[in-house]
């Protein structure tokens, strides 16, 4: 027997739970259904700067922005850029007014999660399918079994939606970048060499069209992706359950690299792979009745513009006001969210598309100290 959900929405990430707690703060009830089995099943990771046209915006909406301003990472807007010699060329501290702050992904995430009721969030619940029911409606089915009906139905489920398909054919393909993900683990006390190279914020180095991008956490850890212009196939080729092995197949591609640099992988104490994949610029679709998208499930991008939870977020509080806006007319609503969804994610994906290329480019470290020290926008 199915469970109906006037708004269901897939996925309790960033995006969903934005859009979840603008609803219910304007007095709308929704339900969220999340893959991960608990809200512990994983370490959320990674440090995010929340940006004030958008980001901060959508935590104003869910009226969390006091929350939030406690849970600011203080000294994590500092950066610095270094070549693959460790010249650092470019050095800017944090001066707490760029309109960026950092805080923790999983700070966030609790943040958003504590702000809604209790029986909002449905845990463990795998989508394996969708179809069209009368009058716009979805009947959406899990993996174990259940199913619902919504009148609307929200895909905020990442970069390979299973609700993507009701509205568009599109796919994300590989933008030609590999990450490999590592920790050092209480750097101060036993990394101190990474702890220095890397400063108190965020660190970019860059040479030969590869490079580190890394952050400083707020438990004292460093967490670096390590980022390789190869063939999709590349990351198979390695065994990452060898760990030692593994770092001499990445640091293969770091010879004559500064010492201190290749030890952000020769001293890692956890290494993870990730393809970097990415939508089409100005992906889009025509209007479907009681079903739309959020997130990296509209628009899907390289992390190179810094937009991606930003967006998802500011979409999320976007969708929910424009449902506040029009009560009992979805359609509505969902044409007055898309039509400003698309070209805000277009120049989004442009953006982050070209960082790319001017990041792994043969000029890319001397274009991004270009970027910085010449450019207000540059941080």
């Amino acid at each position: 027997m199915s469970t109906h959900h006037p708004i269901a929405i897939i996925g309790g990430g960033l995006g969903g739970l934005t859009a979840a707690r603008v609803l219910h703060v304007n007095g709308i009830e929704s339900a969220i259904f999340e893959l991960e089995a608990t809200p512990e099943a994983r370490t959320q990771g990674g440090m995010l700067d929340i940006h004030e046209e958008n980001g901060q915006k959508a935590l104003r909406a869910a009226d969390l922005y006091d929350g939030f301003r406690k849970i600011i990472h203080e000294g994590g807007e500092a950066m610095r850029l270094l070549g693959k010699d460790g010249t650092v060329h470019v050095c800017e501290e944090d001066s707490g007014d760029s309109g960026r702050p950092e805080v923790d992904r999983g700070d966030l995430r609790d943040l958003l999660t504590d702000a809604l009721p209790d029986s909002t969030i449905h845990w463990g619940k795998k989508m394996t399918g969708a179809r069209v029911l009368d009058g716009g409606r979805h009947e959406v089915t899990f993996a174990d079994g259940t199913t619902i009906t919504t009148e609307l139905l929200i895909g905020a489920d990442g970069a390979w939606s299973r609700v993507r398909p009701l509205v568009s054919n599109a796919k994300p393909a590989y933008t030609g970048i590999s990450f490999v993900e590592t920790d050092l683990l209480d750097a101060d006390a036993r990394h101190p060499r990474s702890a220095e190279v890397i400063g108190g914020g965020f660190f970019i180095c860059l040479g030969d069209e590869r490079g580190f991008l890394a952050h400083r956490e707020t438990d004292g850890s460093l967490h670096v992706y390590t980022a390789l212009k190869t063939d999709e196939g590349w990351l198979d080729t390695i065994d990452f359950t060898d760990l030692p092995a593994a770092k001499d197949a990445v640091l293969a591609h770091f010879e004559g690299w500064d010492e201190r640099l290749r030890g952000l992988v020769a001293d890692a104490d956890t290494m993870t792979p990730r393809r970097i994949h990415a939508l089409p610029v100005g992906h889009r679709w025509e209007q479907v009745p009681g079903v739309t998208l959020l997130g990296d499930a509209a628009h899907v991008m390289s992390p190179f513009a810094g937009e991606g939870a930003n967006l998802a977020m500011f979409d999320g509080s976007e969708l929910a006001s424009a449902v506040a806006a029009h009560p009992g007319d979805t359609e509505a609503a969902l044409a007055a969210y898309e039509e400003a969804l698309f070209p805000r994610s277009e120049t989004s994906a442009a953006d982050s598309a070209q960082s790319l290329d001017t990041m792994f480019g043969p000029q890319g470290l001397e274009q991004m100290v270009s970027f910085f020290t010449n450019s207000p926008a540059g941080r």
